[in-house]
């Protein structure tokens, strides 16, 4: 038992110091409990195996997804529409959307699909995400008090009462309770927020390293010389290849990209694919071609070939309105500097050998603070010239291969991660609200675990993300291991009997004091318990105590009970001691003290609240 309660001080220690990082301390005690012989290797990695975690890691690519396709976005402009230029009211907003979710889905759940939309938010609305994500975390939680199925103790504590022979808590038994704790909530969050989560970002993330692609096609002017046109089925284009075509040298222009709308049968599955023009590049009846030239030989191409000149505000097929706009989706756009000694120089584009060796257009040339953007193909190379060139983000991730040659600018790979997947951004949607359904419904006989991982998968195969690698990138997998770690904690505490002497204590100490300072100690301890094990296992292990204390005292024990629940529930003074805090710990990049600084404070107050509020709903 000693150990045990030593393994957890120094635990505490070192996730206070900060100075090591959270999940290799947790990895440090698991091990140390192992090595001690507390708990055995395969009660050690249950937390490895646990649901909470298992619904952490498919959230976390759920989450991913929503920001993927865009719909983080989209919900984001919403809100942001709604808050205008007020902080405050933004803040109170996402507080209150995020305990309204809370109330019906699990509050791991309701973060991680909040989580991605209060970043896209905080970015538009060019304010500190670090003074959302905490509070976006507690607000789960705050929320969770709301309905009997908002938090794990709540059932507890409900199936102890009903089993007691007190009666059976109804959906909303938990709703008085619920709105004070967020009204609390609302009001302690706003300064503290204020006070500690708005620090100053590093000067170094607010310097812009890379121009963004808009930026690139902006400088490039590449709109003003691009133009649409639709290959009709009496069009001389129509199954040719680009090669046999010799558009560059038969009309001075130049094919971008080919988009053609996929060949599903459903209507809402359809998309628009973006593909390279390249030489062997197939044109088809009804295809999308993205044109570079001037307007006089797109007029004599359009007229020679029997092509269509699209409007800029019509719509390719039923998909998505585009605007005539380049769209950087699965094709690129990177700047590469030639060397002084590269072969390149003096050679003309069109035999430059890109397009043949990497897949890649030549769309403009930098020279000493000129752009060249017409007749590229006859233009001969200089050294030191800085090349706009085009094509699928692999192509141009593979250019940085030759350092010989040339060098890339800026991060083409980072850029490309921050395209988002408009056109899935429906089906993200569907995938997500179809998950909330089973996790809300009791009668659909889908697991949430289950719910969760079956979204994830279909986030994956339905092209939510460009590959499963980029999925696999969204996890946190710092939060993860945090988690997994620490939930063999409670095992070890039961298991050695230190939590039943901690709670043996406690009412053997309080009882005779009468019913108010009893309330009080069992709601502190369990406060103070749920720092370090998880918010269920407190509340099964103070519910049988709770109840026996007030049933021995001949008063009405459900505000006791109540006690345990809201105390297990409203844990905010360490990251750890729920998933939702652990969840926003590393995107906003929060160390212990923050927890300390703005959940300890909170957490106090709420308690002082209930030991007088709860008595008043739920008489002794």
């Amino acid at each position: 038992m000693y150990i045990t309660f030593a393994i957890l001080i120094l635990s505490v220690i070192f996730f206070v110091h900060g100075k090591i990082r959270s999940d290799i301390v947790a990895l440090c005690a698991l091990a140390l409990l192992i090595v001690f012989g507390i708990l055995t290797p395969e009660e050690a990695l249950t937390g490895f195996s646990s649901t909470v975690v298992i619904m952490m890691v498919g959230l976390f690519v759920v989450g991913g997804a929503i920001f993927k396709t865009g719909l983080a976005k989209m919900i984001s402009s919403k809100i942001l529409a709604m808050a205008g230029t007020n902080e405050s009211k933004l803040f109170i907003l996402v507080i209150l959307a995020t305990a309204g979710i809370g109330a019906f889905v699990s509050n791991t759940g309701t973060v991680a699909l909040m989580l991605p939309i209060v970043v896209s938010m905080a970015a538009s609305g060019q304010i500190n995400s670090r003074r959302l994500l905490m509070p976006l975390a507690f607000a789960s939680s705050l929320g969770g008090m709301m309905t009997l199925i908002g938090t794990p103790p709540n059932l507890v504590i409900a199936e102890a009462l009903e089993s007691a022979g007190y009666g059976r808590l109804t959906f909303f038994s938990f709703t008085p309770v619920g709105i004070v704790c967020l009204t609390i909530g609302v009001l302690v969050l706003i300064p503290l927020s204020k006070m500690f989560l708005t620090k100053k970002e590093d000067k170094d993330k607010k310097k812009k390293k890379t121009k963004s692609l808009k930026e690139l096609a902006g400088e490039y002017q590449l709109s003003h010389n691009l133009y649409r046109v639709e290959v009709k089925p009496l069009s001389l284009l129509a199954g040719k290849t680009i090669v046999e075509l010799g558009i560059t040298q038969n009309y001075n222009v130049s094919i971008l990209e080919v988009r053609r709308v996929s060949s599903s049968s459903r209507n809402f599955f359809k998309t628009m694919s973006q593909e390279i023009a390249e030489a062997n590049t197939l044109i088809q009846s009804g295809d999308i071609l993205y044109i570079l030239g001037e307007f006089e030989n797109v007029q004599n191409f359009v007229e020679a070939t029997k092509v269509e000149l699209i409007d800029t505000h019509k719509a390719e097929g039923k998909v998505v309105n585009q605007s005539g706009e380049m769209e950087f989706t699965e094709i690129g756009i990177a700047e590469i500097v030639l060397m002084p000694n590269s072969k390149l120089i003096n050679k003309e584009v069109k035999d430059s050998g890109f397009r043949e060796n990497y897949g890649v257009n030549i769309l403009g040339i930098q020279r000493k603070h000129q752009y060249i953007l017409q007749n590229l193909k006859d233009e001969k190379i200089h050294a030191s010239d800085v090349l706009l060139v085009q094509g699928n983000w692999t192509n141009i991730a593979r250019l940085s291969e030759d350092q010989s040659e040339w060098v890339v600018l800026g991060q083409p790979l980072a850029e490309a991660a921050k395209v988002t997947l408009n056109h899935k951004a429906p089906i993200a949607a569907v995938i997500m609200l179809a998950m909330i359904v089973c996790m809300v419904f009791d009668f659909i006989p889908i697991a949430p675990v289950t719910a969760v991982i079956l979204a994830g998968i279909l986030m994956v195969l339905t092209g939510c993300f460009r590959n499963v690698e980029e999925a696999y990138k969204t996890i946190n997998w710092e939060s993860i291991v945090l988690i997994a770690a620490m939930l063999p904690m409670s095992l070890a505490l039961n298991k050695t009997g230190a939590s039943e002497l901690v709670s043996n204590t406690l009412v053997n100490s309080l009882g005779g004091y009468g019913p108010y300072v009893l309330l009080a100690g069992i709601y502190f301890t369990t406060s103070v318990m749920t720092m370090f094990i998880s918010n269920t296992a407190t509340a099964v292990l103070l519910c049988p105590i709770a109840l026996n204390a007030g049933m021995q005292m001949g008063v009405n024990p459900t505000p006791f009970l109540f006690a345990v629940a809201v105390a297990a529930s409203m844990c905010f003074a360490s990251p750890f001691s729920t998933p939702p805090n652990a969840l926003v710990m590393g995107p906003g990049h929060y160390t212990f003290m923050d927890y300390v600084k703005v959940g300890l404070p909170l957490q106090v107050i709420i308690g002082v609240a209930m030991i007088f509020v709860l008595p008043l709903i739920f008489p002794f």
